[in-house]
C-alpha cells in the first residue's frame, strides 16, 4: 500500500488504483472561534475538492434549517466531494445526524476550535456584517453563555479522528494539516492535541466564572445553558443570560434560524432590576421569589413591547434560579421577562443588554453608599444622578420608588445607555438595620409586594412616553417630558451610546476638530473611520430628527441637495488628484449609526475594512440608494423607497461591474482588483456615477 502524510496509507480499489474516501468534518465551536475562516483558508488552496455546508447561508444565502444541511451534505458526498460542517455543533445531539453522514466509504472527522473565550468574544464583539447576524455585544454574550455547558466530541461518537485547536497556532497547524489532504490522502485515524480528555470548560474561560471582586479582569460574566424543549419536542439550547443582576433565556437551538436572537434589543423599553430586600436586608428568599413572579406575572398584560430582566452577579446565584423555575411554572414569557448574570451598572458594555431603565435597592436616605446595588449604581452614574436624586425626594419609605431621569452627563446614561434610575425601598428583616419588621412576613411580604408594584407603574409611566418625534427615528431620551414626544403617537427606536457618534459629531462638529475635515451651518464632511474603498467620505446632516433615509420628507430636499453638492466638490477633489477613481453618493435604506449621512465612496473597493459579506452588499445591491433617486423620489413621492435589508443584505456576492459570482470576499476582492468590465447600463445613467462612465469601461 502507498503511504500519505503522516504515515498513513492510501486504499485501493478493486483494479488496484489509488484513491481517496471523502471526508465529512464537523467543525465544532462557539460563535467568533473561527471556524468559516478555518473553511475558507483550506478550501482556498487544498487540492481536494471541499464544499462548506453552512446554516447561515444554505437556504439560497439566508439561513435555513438543519435538515437543509444534511441533504446538501450528502449531496456533495455522493458526488465525491469532501464537506466541512460549518455550524456550533457543541453537543452530542447536534452532532450525531451529521455523523451518521459516514460509512464505509466516508470519513468522519472533527475539528475542535476549542479558543479561549476571550479571544473569540473580542471577534464577535468587532465584526459586522456576519452571515447568520450574530455580531456585536448581543452576540458576545451569547458566546459566554454557550461556552459553559458545551459537549467536546469523543471518538466514540462516531468519528475516526478529531483534532483539537487550543490557540490560533494550533488552529494555523490544522489549516496546513487539511490543506495537505490531496484527493488521494487519508489522515490517521485518533484524537489530538487534547490535553484533558475529561475538560469539560476551558481554561481560557474560567476568569469570566469569578465573581467580580475574585478578579481584576474586565471580562463579562458567562450566563448558564440548559437545554430545553422547543417546538415539536425538538432540544434547544436555552441561555440564561448571566450578566449582574438580570438573567435572561435566549432559544439559541441550531435548528432554527439565526435571526432568532438577532433582535435589535436597543428598539425595546427595558428594565434591568435586582431581587429587592434579600441582601443586607435578609429577606427570605423563597418568598421573595413568589412575590417577584407573582407581581411580574400582574404587570404582564401592561407591558406591551416592554419587558423586565431581573439580575444578580453570580451564575450561582439562588433567587434567580428560584425565579426561573416559578416563572416557567406559570408559563410567564420569557421574551418579556428573563434573569440576566452580570454587572447591573455595565449591562451593555459588558453584557450587551441594552436597559434604558435600571432599578436601584436604595437605603431610606437615598444616598450614596452602604455597599452592595446602591453604592455600584451612585458610583457608576457619578455626581449628576445624586444631584438628580436630591431634586425629587430626601427619604423614601419601605413599599415605594422614586423614578429619577439621568442627567446626560452621566456616565451610565452616555456610556449604558440607561436614561431613568429607579430607586425602590423594600421591607428590612435585618435587625441591624432601620425598620426591622423582626420576621412578620405576612407584613413583610405585602411591603416587598408594594416595593414591586410602585417599581414596575414607575418603568411603565417612563416606557409609555418614551416615543418619538414624527417621522424621527428616535434617539435615547433624556426624560418624559419633552412636549414633541407627547405630541407624537409611535415608539421610539433608542440608539445605544455607541451608534450615535455621527449624531454628536453633527451636533457639536467643534468637539470633535481632528475628525471633520468641513463644517457648515447644513452639513459636516469626515472620513469614514472604517473606509471600504480608496476614499470613503460622509456628509452628515445637521439637523436633528433626521435619523435615517426613512426620516426624510419634501422639506428636506434643500439640505439633500446641498449634501450632493458638498459630496460632488469633493469628488471633484478626488479625482483631480488620481484620474482613474469613480465615485457613486448616495445612501444606505437603513444605516447602522444615528444621523442621516451621504458616502461619498470611490468604486475601487481597495480596503482592508471590506471584510463581510454585509460590507459588500451594502454598497453593491439596491440597499445602496443612489443620491440622485434619492433626491428625485423625494420630490415626486415625498420619500425615499427602503429597501429591505433582511432579503438584500444575504444575496451572493457579484462583482459590482460584470455582475460575475464569487464564494468569498478574498475571492471576489481579488477578481474585482482586475476587473475591467464596463459599469452595468443602470449606473451609467442619470448621473449615479461620478465622472460619468461610457461603455466601454475604463
Amino acid at each position: 500500500m502507498e503511504m500519505d502524510i503522516d504515515g498513513a496509507c492510501k486504499p485501493k480499489d478493486e483494479e488496484g488504483k489509488a484513491k481517496g474516501k471523502p471526508i465529512v468534518a464537523i467543525l465544532v465551536g462557539a460563535p467568533g472561534s473561527g471556524k468559516s475562516t478555518f473553511c475558507e483558508n483550506v478550501m482556498l488552496a487544498s487540492s481536494r475538492p471541499w464544499v462548506r455546508v453552512c446554516q447561515d447561508t444554505i437556504n439560497n444565502g439566508k439561513s435555513g434549517t438543519k435538515p437543509q444541511c444534511l441533504k446538501s451534505a450528502a449531496a456533495s458526498l455522493k458526488e465525491g466531494k469532501s464537506v466541512f460542517i460549518d455550524r456550533c455543533n457543541l453537543d452530542k445531539e447536534q452532532r450525531v445526524d451529521f455523523v451518521n453522514l459516514g460509512g464505509p466509504e466516508v470519513e468522519v472527522h472533527a475539528v475542535v476550535l476549542d479558543l479561549p473565550a476571550k479571544l473569540s468574544v473580542s471577534r464577535i464583539v468587532k465584526r459586522t456584517g456576519h452571515e447568520g447576524n450574530l455580531q456585536g455585544g448581543k452576540a458576545a454574550a451569547v458566546v459566554n453563555r454557550m461556552l459553559q455547558n458545551k459537549e467536546l466530541p469523543k471518538l466514540s461518537e462516531g468519528f475516526s479522528r478529531i483534532t483539537f485547536c487550543r490557540n490560533e497556532t494550533d488552529v494555523d497547524a490544522a489549516i496546513k494539516t487539511y490543506t495537505a489532504v490531496g484527493p488521494l490522502d487519508t489522515l490517521p485515524h485518533g484524537c489530538f492535541g487534547q490535553k484533558d480528555p475529561n475538560a469539560k470548560t476551558q481554561l481560557g474561560i474560567m476568569r469570566f466564572l469569578k465573581r467580580p471582586h475574585e478578579t481584576n479582569t474586565r471580562d463579562s460574566v458567562p450566563s448558564q445553558l440548559t437545554e430545553d424543549k422547543g417546538p415539536c419536542g425538538k432540544t434547544q439550547e436555552t441561555v440564561s443570560s448571566s450578566s449582574g443582576m438580570a438573567s435572561q433565556k435566549i432559544k439559541v437551538s441550531e435548528d432554527m434560524a439565526p435571526g432568532s436572537i438577532s433582535q435589535d434589543e436597543s428598539d425595546i423599553p427595558t428594565l434591568a432590576f435586582p431581587s429587592i430586600s434579600t441582601a443586607d436586608f435578609q429577606f427570605d428568599l423563597e418568598k421573595a421569589s413568589d412575590v417577584i413572579v407573582g407581581k411580574v406575572e400582574e404587570f404582564m398584560d401592561k407591558l406591551g413591547n416592554a419587558r423586565l430582566g431581573l439580575v444578580d452577579l453570580t451564575e450561582r446565584s439562588k433567587i434567580l434560579s428560584l425565579v426561573r423555575a416559578k416563572a416557567a411554572e406559570k408559563k410567564i414569557d420569557s421574551k418579556r421577562f428573563f434573569t440576566f448574570i452580570g454587572d447591573i451598572c455595565q449591562l451593555y458594555t459588558k453584557g450587551g443588554l441594552c436597559c434604558n431603565v435600571i432599578a436601584n435597592a436604595a437605603n431610606w436616605r437615598l444616598k450614596p453608599g452602604g455597599g452592595g446595588v446602591n453604592a455600584a449604581i451612585f458610583n457608576a452614574a457619578g455626581p449628576a444622578l445624586e444631584a438628580a436624586t436630591k431634586e425629587q425626594a430626601r427619604s423614601l419609605l419601605p413599599g415605594n420608588a422614586l423614578v429619577v431621569p439621568l442627567p446626560s452627563t452621566s456616565p451610565l446614561y452616555s456610556k449604558e445607555g440607561v436614561t431613568h434610575v429607579i430607586h425602590v425601598l423594600g421591607p428590612n428583616m435585618n435587625p441591624r438595620r432601620p425598620n426591622c419588621l423582626d420576621n412578620d412576613y405576612v407584613k413583610g411580604c405585602k411591603v416587598l409586594g408594594d416595593a414591586y408594584s410602585s417599581l414596575f407603574k414607575g418603568f411603565l409611566s417612563i416606557a409609555n412616553t418614551q416615543v418619538k418625534v414624527p417621522r424621527s427615528s428616535g434617539s435615547i431620551l433624556s426624560g418624559p417630558s419633552k412636549l414633541e414626544d407627547e405630541i407624537s403617537g409611535t415608539k421610539t427606536k433608542m440608539w445605544a451610546p455607541c451608534l450615535q457618534a455621527l449624531y454628536n459629531i453633527a451636533m457639536q462638529p467643534e468637539k470633535h476638530s481632528k475628525q471633520v475635515l468641513e463644517a457648515s451651518d447644513d452639513v459636516v464632511v469626515l472620513n469614514d473611520i472604517y473606509p471600504k474603498a480608496k476614499q470613503h467620505l460622509l456628509v452628515l446632516a445637521r439637523i436633528k430628527g433626521l435619523d435615517t433615509l426613512a426620516d426624510a420628507r419634501k422639506e428636506h430636499l434643500p439640505l439633500l441637495m446641498t449634501m450632493h453638492e458638498v459630496g460632488l466638490r469633493w469628488v471633484d477633489k478626488f479625482v483631480g488628484e488620481d484620474a482613474s477613481l469613480v465615485f457613486r453618493l448616495g445612501y444606505h435604506s437603513v444605516p447602522s449609526m444615528r444621523q442621516l449621512h451621504l458616502h461619498v465612496i470611490s468604486q475601487d473597493f481597495d480596503s482592508k475594512h471590506l471584510k463581510h459579506k454585509k460590507h459588500w452588499n451594502s454598497f453593491t445591491t439596491a440597499f445602496f440608494r443612489d443620491s440622485v433617486d434619492v433626491i428625485e423620489e423625494i420630490n415626486n413621492q415625498g420619500k425615499a423607497t427602503i429597501q429591505d435589508e433582511k432579503r438584500l443584505m444575504p444575496m451572493e456576492l457579484r462583482c459590482h461591474r460584470c455582475r460575475s459570482a464569487h464564494p468569498n470576499i478574498p475571492r471576489l476582492k481579488s477578481h474585482i482588483s482586475s476587473c475591467q468590465a464596463p459599469y452595468p447600463a443602470d449606473l451609467q445613467k442619470k448621473g449615479r456615477l461620478v465622472p460619468e462612465q461610457t461603455n466601454s469601461g475604463l
